[in-house]
Formats: structure tokens, C-alpha cells, sequence
């Protein structure tokens, strides 16, 4: 809340610490949100359906608090600072009741109490799983690709294809609506393809709609609202079936070690992501390096940013879909490991307690008699 309440003039010290608390506390919430809904079913296709909605409901709620600003401003003709606020509100009034209508709503599978080592140790021998390898590869590079066409979209549209800023924010808003209602999308795939080969279709999609934008006509806005639908379509496939493959692999780790490790997986999961964020933000030194100047246009500056925006995302698109065909984890093999758990599981059930020893009391030697 502090960080939309800030007031002009605000130290740097402000800043870095109100967001550092932010970070700390979101990075909380999604890991443990994250693991919830990979725990709430052991089918391979419900997890892919379980993850959808789970990313619907991000997009419903960046979509509506995105909406709030120009709405605020149109409307009651607020300035921009009032809408900023608005956001913080609205986050803080919605927070207590969505999270009360998780808990009391879809609560969780009753689990064992089971406590083990969560260490560096255990972190590497995670990441020693080729499987967990791919599909965190993947994931970074899913994360990547869009966060630098991400930061570098008005930029792109406004300096190469000569939108305004109204209109780049227009074209930005569908890209995002894209994404929600093709969320259903990528589960159905799933299920008739395998979600790692619905991943590589994904990746290919975006790349191939990435080199898109290079051709879109200049100031052309109604092929520009069909290029950004395109390139929302794939946008929510990565948080929805990589998020579902991880909790795969959490039974693959089961079955090894005897052990569930499924929190400590997407704990990994999470700081990836957050290693594609910050790794984007280099997309604006490497592009100043190349000749890029935000005030001055340059054709060699603009051939840097059309690269950014477009080819280097593409190529990293490409190689997802290379990476996630040679994959491992598929229908039949998750089905084989989740087989063999449940035999194990109900053997372990099964089993009658031991029963205890008999307590015997050692031997007594009697005690010697008077010496004859």
C-alpha cells in the first residue's frame, strides 16, 4: 500500500525498501499458491485445467486494476495519481476476501505430516533431475522473451510503427485480453497432444507472430489489433503448463526419493521467474549499446530495437521448442510413476504394525550356596 500512496519526492530508500517487502511478501504468496494447486490433483490433464484457471484469474485481476487509471480519468476525471492509488485500494480491499474464499472454499488434500532436510544440498539434487533442467530452461526462457518485448512494446509501436500513446495502450490492453480467453485453450491442447508438445506449440506460435510485428503495416491499427491477438494467444501457455509439469515431476521425485519435495520444486520454479524479470531489464543497456536512443531516432537505433523486440525473442521461442520435444515426462510415463506410487502408498497402508517384543527378563543364576 505504501508503494501506490507514495508522495512526490519520495527517497530512493523509501522506494527500494517498500518494494523489497513487497517482492518478499509476493514471493511468499505464489510459492505457496503455486504448490497448493499442483497438491489438489494427481490427474495429468486436471493439473493442466487446475493451472488455467489459475492463470485466468491473474489476467482477470491485471486486466482490472490495469483498467482502473484511465477509467478513474475518463470518468470522474481524476488525475493519473488518483488512479494509482485507486489500484493500491482496490488490491487492499479485494486481498482478505479472495483469500478467505480460497481457504473456505478449495481447501487441500489432507497430507502426512512428514518433515525432511530443505537445503542447498536438496536444491542440487533437485536440479539434477534432467527433467527439472528442461522444464526450468524452458520456463526462463518463456519469462525472457516476453518481459523484453514486454519492456520494450511502446517503444516498438511508437517509434517504429508510429502509434500514439493511446493507441499503443490499446493494442497493449488486447494483447492482454488475448491472453485471458485463450487461457482454456492450452489445457485442451494438453490433453490431446501432451502439455509438452502443447509448450513447443506455444513457443513456435509466439516466435512466428514476434517476426509478425517486424511487417505490421505502419499505423495500420486494425492489422495491428490482429497481430497482438496472435501474440496473446500463447502468452499464458508457459505459467499454465509449465506450472502443471512441475507438479509431474514432483511425483518423479516422490517415487526416487520417498520423498515430497513438491514445495522445494516450485520454490525453484519461483525464482526463475523471477531471474526472467530481472534479466530483461538488460534489454535496455544492451539495446543503448547497440546505438538506441529513446529521445533521438537513428536507423541503426531503430534496427537495434526492431532485433530486441522481435528476432531475439523469437530465437529463444524456437529453442523452448526444441528443448520441450525431447521432454520425458509424458501421459504414459506420469501415469506409470503415479501406478507405482499408488501401489507403494497402499502397501505402506496395508502394512500390519509391528508387533512388540515380548519383554524377557534375563536369565537369574542362583546364588551360590555355603561352601561345603
Amino acid at each position: 500500500m505504501a508503494l501506490f500512496m507514495g508522495q512526490p519526492g519520495a527517497s530512493a530508500f523509501y522506494l527500494w525498501g517498500w518494494l523489497l517487502l513487497t517482492y518478499a511478501g509476493y514471493s511468499m504468496v505464489v510459492l505457496s499458491h503455486t504448490a497448493w494447486g499442483g497438491v489438489l490433483s494427481r490427474d495429468y490433464q486436471q493439473r493442466s485445467r487446475i493451472y488455467g484457471w489459475w492463470q485466468a484469474g491473474n489476467m482477470v485481476g491485471m486486466i482490472l486494476v490495469l483498467c482502473l487509471p484511465p477509467l478513474l480519468v475518463g470518468v470522474f476525471q481524476t488525475g493519473h495519481a488518483e488512479g494509482v492509488r485507486a489500484m493500491g485500494w482496490f488490491i487492499v480491499a479485494l486481498l482478505p476476501i479472495t483469500i478467505l474464499m480460497a481457504v473456505r472454499v478449495v481447501g487441500e488434500p489432507a497430507a502426512p505430516v512428514a518433515r525432511h532436510a530443505a537445503g542447498i544440498r536438496q536444491y542440487l539434487a533437485l536440479l539434477g533431475r534432467p527433467s527439472v533442467r528442461m522444464l526450468l530452461f524452458a520456463d526462463l526462457l518463456m519469462g525472457l522473451a516476453p518481459g523484453i518485448a514486454g519492456a520494450l512494446f511502446l517503444f516498438f509501436f511508437e517509434r517504429v510503427k508510429h502509434f500514439d500513446k493511446t493507441q499503443s495502450g490499446v493494442l497493449l490492453l488486447i494483447y492482454f485480453l488475448a491472453g485471458l480467453l485463450s487461457a482454456p485453450l492450452w489445457p485442451f491442447l494438453a490433453k490431446r497432444i501432451g502439455k509438452h508438445r502443447a509448450l513447443s506449440v506455444a513457443a513456435v506460435i509466439y516466435a512466428i507472430v514476434q517476426v509478425a510485428t517486424v511487417f505490421t503495416p505502419v499505423g495500420n491499427s486494425g492489422i495491428g489489433t490482429l497481430v497482438l491477438i496472435l501474440a496473446g494467444i500463447p502468452y499464458t501457455a508457459a505459467p499454465v503448463l509449465v506450472r502443471a509439469m512441475m507438479a509431474d515431476i514432483g511425483d518423479e521425485e516422490r517415487l526416487t526419493s520417498g520423498v515430497d519435495r513438491t514445495g522445494l520444486l516450485y520454490a525453484i520454479l519461483t525464482g526463475t521467474v523471477k531471474l526472467g524479470y530481472a534479466l530483461a531489464i538488460g534489454a535496455f543497456p544492451v539495446l543503448q549499446w547497440m546505438g538506441f536512443d529513446p529521445k533521438v531516432p537513428t536507423v541503426s537505433g531503430d534496427n537495434a530495437l526492431i532485433a530486441m523486440y522481435a528476432i531475439v525473442p523469437a530465437t529463444m521461442g524456437l529453442v523452448v521448442a526444441a528443448v520441450m520435444l525431447r521432454y520425458p515426462l509424458d501421459a504414459t510415463r506420469v501415469a506409470e510413476i503415479q501406478r507405482q506410487l499408488g501401489a507403494r502408498d497402499a502397501a505402506e497402508r496395508d502394512a500390519p504394525a509391528a508387533e512388540p517384543q515380548a519383554h524377557v527378563l534375563p536369565q537369574q543364576v542362583p546364588a551360590p550356596g555355603p561352601a561345603e
